[in-house]
C-alpha cells in the first residue's frame, strides 16, 4: 500500500539567527522624504497629464474653429447677386456683338410686335459698348446698395420689376416703330430704391440726398444712351429713366406697408437682430 511521506527538515543554521535591525531615524526620514517625493512625482506626472489634456482640448477647438473658418471663407467669395446680373449683361453684349449670334436679337423689345419676354430680356441688351458700360457702372453702385440692405432676392426683383415696368410705359407711349433696350430704366429704378430704403428724418440724411441727388442723376442721365432705337437713329428714352425710378418708389412704398417677421433672415434682420 503506497503510503505518503512527510519528511521533516530542520531549517538550516544561521537563517534566523540574528533578528532583524531595527529602523533608524535617519533611515526614516529618508523614507519619508523619498515617499513624499514619489508622492509629489505622482502628482506632477497627473497635472502635466491634465496639461496635455487641456492643450489637446484647446487645440482641437482651435482646430475646429479655423476649420469652421475655412469652410466659411470660400463662400464669401462666391459670387452674389448683383455680379450675377452684371455677367448676364456682359454675356449677352458679347453674344450679341462679338460672336454676332442673330438669335440675340429676338430679345429687343420691338414695339410693333412685342413678345412678353422681351419686356425683361431687353433690359440685359445693350446697342454698343458704350451703352453697356455705362449702365453697368450705375448698375453696380446702385444694385449693391440695394442688396446689401434687402438681399439678393430683392436685388433681382427690383431690377425685373423696374426694367420690365420702364419698358411697358415706354411700350404704350412711344412709336410702333421703336425697339428697346438698355437696362436705363432699372438703373433709375435701383437708384430710387437704394436712396427710400436708407432715407430718414434725420436732417443730415435729407441734406446728403439733397446734395447727391441731383449729381448722379445728371451723371445718370448723361450716361444712359442708346435706349431706344427710333427708325435708324439712337434715342435716349427718357419715359423710361422717369417710369423706372416712379417704379422704384412705388415698390418700397408697397413693401414697407407688408409686416415681416422678426426671424426674417433678410441683411436688414439680421443687423436688426445684431
Amino acid at each position: 500500500m503506497a503510503q505518503q511521506l512527510l519528511l521533516l527538515l530542520s531549517a538550516p543554521s544561521g537563517t534566523f539567527s540574528k533578528p532583524l535591525p531595527s529602523p533608524s531615524p535617519s533611515s526614516l526620514h529618508w523614507h519619508r522624504l523619498l515617499s513624499v517625493s514619489a508622492v509629489r512625482g505622482v502628482a506632477a506626472g497627473a497635472s502635466a497629464r491634465r496639461d496635455l489634456l487641456r492643450c489637446r482640448v484647446k487645440r482641437s477647438g482651435l482646430v475646429a474653429e479655423l476649420e469652421i473658418a475655412k469652410d466659411k471663407q470660400p463662400r464669401s467669395r462666391r459670387a452674389n447677386g448683383i455680379f450675377w446680373i452684371l455677367l448676364l449683361n456682359f454675356g449677352l453684349y458679347m453674344a450679341d456683338h462679338l460672336f454676332q449670334i442673330q438669335q440675340i436679337k429676338a430679345f429687343y423689345l420691338y414695339h410693333a410686335f412685342p413678345t412678353w419676354y422681351q419686356f425683361v430680356t431687353s433690359t440685359f441688351c445693350h446697342a454698343n459698348w458704350n451703352h453697356l458700360s455705362s449702365n453697368l457702372f450705375f448698375v453696380y453702385i446702385f444694385g449693391k446698395l440695394v442688396e446689401e440692405e434687402e438681399g439678393n432676392f430683392a436685388l433681382w426683383m427690383s431690377y425685373i420689376l423696374t426694367g420690365a415696368g420702364a419698358n411697358l410705359i415706354s411700350w404704350l407711349v412711344l412709336p410702333t416703330s421703336s425697339v428697346s433696350l438698355g437696362a436705363s430704366g432699372a438703373v433709375f429704378g435701383l437708384f430710387t430704391i437704394s436712396v427710400l430704403v436708407k432715407m430718414s428724418w434725420d436732417w443730415r440724411k435729407i441734406l446728403e440726398v439733397l446734395i447727391l441727388g441731383q449729381f448722379v442723376v445728371d451723371k445718370v442721365m448723361e450716361a444712359a444712351r442708346a435706349t431706344t432705337i427710333t427708325g435708324q437713329s439712337y434715342q435716349v428714352n427718357n419715359i423710361a429713366h422717369v417710369s423706372g425710378a416712379l417704379i422704384g418708389a412705388a415698390l418700397v412704398f408697397l413693401v414697407s406697408r407688408i409686416p415681416f417677421s422678426s426671424n426674417d433672415d433678410s441683411p436688414k434682420a439680421t443687423k436688426k437682430s445684431k
